[in-house]
């Protein structure tokens, strides 16, 4: 049976589009169609833009008509999450002190998403500036998961999750500053990449925290993950933290063959430093005996405890998330919502002792990684600790209770993804996750397309 438009993968619609059997303007009005289907019980998005979409796309098919193919993401809908400037469209950070903020530039990787040929949906739901949980007193209601809309989507890129699982954008752009792309790729049952700090450009993406924000995609496969990253990724003199790096083809990486590679599993971050629940653990011990089956070389690793790393990631996001927010905070508190807010008042608590003392231990930790990671060509471990939780039950602390099993990433830099590992007994997507080495995306896409092909879940869908 042949999938709904709407349910297609950016690389089939891509092959489809170049080749002419698919127009990118039917295409965009079967996503348009989908999204108003379905997306008021999902609110994935804050803002569609119709107008635009199809402008897109009958632009994109002139072009391609006339022999113009740009690449893969010509004539494909993605959908933008809305902390990313947009020019002449509105910008708010789902936040209510940026209601009227219309940019008049698009930050670099929408740009770039549009050198591509790629046609915009719209602006995606997010949490508060990035940071905030699922706080209903904002100007729009929080995204709810596609699998069951009672559970949460995860945080940040809540939008960006629920959007492609439900196939309301066939990709997304999100944002991860402690984990925001690859937790709520795991709990809505994508794929999602955390690139190397640096690697894309963050200029005309609000900041979180500058030394730990890092914007990536999310797609339906890994191979979509890495057609978006493509697009994306590269130097750009405008974000001083931009590195200079050559880029590999990422899908000539994706050649299926894992024979030969070391994964190194940091068991005890899930099982011994706090404890993930069992349908997790036994996903991911499932998703290694496959990849071991297929020639990969499985062993434990141990780094330093999770709580190490989790802590002092957490203390220099909200020092610098303070100091981001500081002025506009002290002069119109009750334009945030109120989670971001008593999150902030918390961050005052951190001191400049505190702030230098995780750095020095970031250091520490990032070379610890480094030298895990010279033996071994991933690593990985848990991404979350459950199933997605009903989104009525989110505690707007939980970064201060439960360890983070992606933060420790965001701290060293190394790219990080979230790869489905099939479902819980009630219907709910599980996932892990793997991490490579600084700019060595390649190896991390390459190791979760071999794990997704060689699975079924890649075939289920949100039973919407």
């Amino acid at each position: 049976m042949s999938l709904p438009l709407h349910h297609l993968t950016i690389a089939e619609a891509s092959r489809r589009i170049a080749a002419r059997e698919l127009s990118p303007v039917e295409l965009t009005k079967a996503v348009l169609d989908r999204i108003a289907a379905v997306d008021g019980r999902l609110n994935s998005y804050v803002l569609v833009t119709p107008e635009r979409a199809i402008a897109d796309a009958r632009a994109a098919e002139a072009e391609i008509m006339a022999g113009r193919w740009r690449g893969p993401l010509h004539g494909i809908p993605v959908g933008i999450k809305d902390i990313y400037a947009t020019a002449g469209i509105r910008t708010t950070c789902h936040s209510h002190l940026l209601m009227d903020n219309v940019p008049t530039e698009d930050a670099v990787a929408v740009a770039r998403l549009g050198a591509a040929g790629a046609v915009l949906m719209g602006k995606l739901a997010t949490h508060e500036f990035a940071f905030g949980g699922p706080d209903w007193t904002l100007p729009f209601p929080p995204a709810r998961n596609p699998w069951n809309t009672d559970r949460f989507t995860g945080g940040s890129s809540s939008g960006s999750g629920a959007a492609v699982a439900a196939g309301l954008c066939l990709g997304a752009l999100g944002s991860d500053t402690a984990g925001s792309i690859r937790t709520p790729s795991a709990f809505c049952g994508i794929a999602g990449i955390k690139p190397s700090y640096g690697l894309v450009s963050r200029r005309g993406v609000a900041p979180l925290a500058w030394s730990l924000d890092h914007i990536g995609p999310m797609a339906w496969t890994a191979e979509d993950a890495g057609l978006m990253l493509q697009a994306i990724a590269g130097h750009d003199p405008g974000d001083p933290a931009s590195a200079t790096v050559p880029l590999p083809d990422y899908a000539a990486a994706l050649d299926g063959d894992v024979r030969g590679l070391r994964i190194g599993v940091v068991r005890h971050f899930h099982e011994r430093d706090d404890r993930a629940d069992a349908d997790i653990a036994a996903g991911i011990d499932g998703a290694l005996r496959t990849l071991a089956e297929r020639g990969a070389v499985v062993e434990d690793v141990t780094l330093s405890p999770l709580q190490d790393y989790s802590a002092a990631c957490v203390l220099i996001m909200n020092a610098e998330a303070l100091a981001v927010h500081e002025r506009d905070l002290k002069a119109t508190p009750e334009k945030y919502g109120w989670i971001f807010r008593d999150r902030m008042t918390l961050a005052t608590f951190v001191t400049a002792a505190d702030y230098v003392q995780a750095t020095r231990l970031r250091r520490i930790l990032t070379a610890e990684a480094d030298a895990a990671l010279a033996r071994c060509d991933v690593l990985v471990c848990a991404v979350i600790w459950s199933a997605a939780p009903a989104i009525e039950t989110i505690p707007p602390y939980g970064m201060f209770r439960k360890p983070m099993l992606t933060g420790p990433f965001n701290l060293t830099g190394h790219p990080a993804m979230s790869v489905c590992t099939g479902f819980s007994a009630d219907g709910m997507p599980l996932a892990m996750q793997i991490v490579g080495r600084r700019f060595d995306e390649a190896t991390v896409l390459r190791v979760a397309d071999a794990y997704e092909k060689a699975t079924p879940w890649r075939d289920r869908r949100p039973p919407l």
